[in-house]
């Protein structure tokens, strides 16, 4: 059986790359980070670190959506790569960055085998009362219309990791995640399973993100179109890289940007930080509603990791669902950390995200079933 023990770990977000080396015990060895990454057009010091790295048994791949063709991790090939390009109408911010990473890769290490790891399979598990759109039923069939839902690679990762350090069996847990950076969404899990997110058909709907809306009226924009004349084109930028913490307040859509201004009295920032963590607290609700309770409640990603400020604006609201925070530990708090009140009756954590970890597992099992296969 081929040894897939050293995974080079690809993973290409909205507007950032992150890079890992694994060895087989899961330690990294190797790493980069690119905080501003235009994909295609800016490939070089990827292709650099790679071609540095003394042995890469295979490469995981971040990619945000499956669209309705993949359900799983899928090792790579050319046909399966032009399959995941088309698919970037739906996540036009993240899919083009995933497919540049799988192409900058593949030209440094032709030779050596590729997974494709989807954000939008762990929420194929969601029911069909969470994934339906109430749109025609003929619509819905032949376009494959429904809540796919992003973020997944962090959500299974944080629900596994919240029952490690909570010591009770995932599958009897009730889990409210939130991931929360430039993009963000919450996941509702039961039993390990996703039930709902906030999510949709693209990663646009659900939460106030750094430049993208969350969810608004669609006949706003249907409004927008027909009384204000603006194009689809328009529109479609708007709402991807205008809207969000950057339309609120001028700015770049950087929350610690938005800290700064509110905590200097700037009032846009203040009123931003309100919508942001007014909708945060609704879907952490309406979550909790999707699993008829809550046993943790847990904050990854940049920001749920690092902003304090944000949790407890989110807390404050749900004391009501048994969500209190020790404030101390709060502010204090260094991932992977308990910040729950004493003898709170939910417990809310603080985890890091380490979508690096389910990547380089889901590439050596599909690796190694692929084999298995041929």
């Amino acid at each position: 059986m081929t040894d897939y023990s050293n995974v080079l770990v690809v993973n290409a977000g909205s507007s950032s790359l992150k890079v890992r080396l694994l060895d087989g015990r899961d330690q990294v060895t190797a790493s980069l980070d690119l905080d501003a990454w235009a994909g295609a057009q800016e490939t070089t010091r990827l292709e650099r670190f790679v071609t540095g790295l003394d042995r890469v048994d295979a490469v995981g791949h971040r990619i945000v959506h499956g669209g309705a063709d993949f359900h799983s991790p899928v090792v790579v090939d050319r046909p399966t790569r032009d399959r995941i390009a088309a698919l970037a109408d739906l996540a036009p911010l993240h899919q083009p960055r995933g497919v540049a990473g799988i192409d900058a890769a593949t030209r440094v290490l032709p030779r050596v085998p590729a997974v494709a790891c989807f954000d939008t399979a762990f929420h194929a598990s969601l029911p069909d009362a969470a994934a339906t759109y109430a749109l025609p039923r003929e619509w819905n069939t032949r376009w494959a219309l429904r809540r796919y839902g992003f973020h997944g690679l962090s959500h299974a990762h944080a629900t596994r990791r919240a029952a490690d350090l909570l010591a009770r069996p995932v599958t009897e847990l009730r889990a409210v995640t939130c991931h929360l950076g430039a993009g963000a969404s919450l996941a509702a899990v039961a039993g390990g399973r996703s039930v709902d997110t906030t999510m949709g058909f693209t990663p646009l709907a659900g939460l106030v993100m750094a430049t993208r809306t969350g969810s608004v009226d669609p006949g706003l924009v249907l409004w927008l179109q027909q009384h204000a004349g603006l194009s689809v084109e328009r529109l479609s930028h708007a709402l991807e890289f205008e809207s969000g913490l950057a339309g609120l307040t001028g700015g770049s859509g950087d929350l610690r940007e938005v800290l700064t201004d509110r905590a200097a009295g700037r009032q846009a920032a203040s009123q931003a930080f309100e919508v942001y963590t007014h909708r945060l607290r609704r879907e952490i609700a309406a979550m909790t509603a999707a699993l008829g309770g809550l046993d943790v409640l847990v904050f990854t990603g940049g920001v749920g990791e690092h902003s304090p400020e944000v949790r407890t604006a989110a807390a404050t609201g749900l004391g009501y669902l048994g969500v209190v925070l020790d404030e101390d530990a709060n502010q204090s708090a260094q991932p992977d950390a308990d910040i729950s009140a004493p003898r709170a009756p939910v417990a809310t954590l603080v985890l890091t995200a380490r979508e690096d970890l389910e990547i380089a597992h889901h590439t050596r099992a599909a690796l190694t079933e692929h084999t298995r296969e041929h």
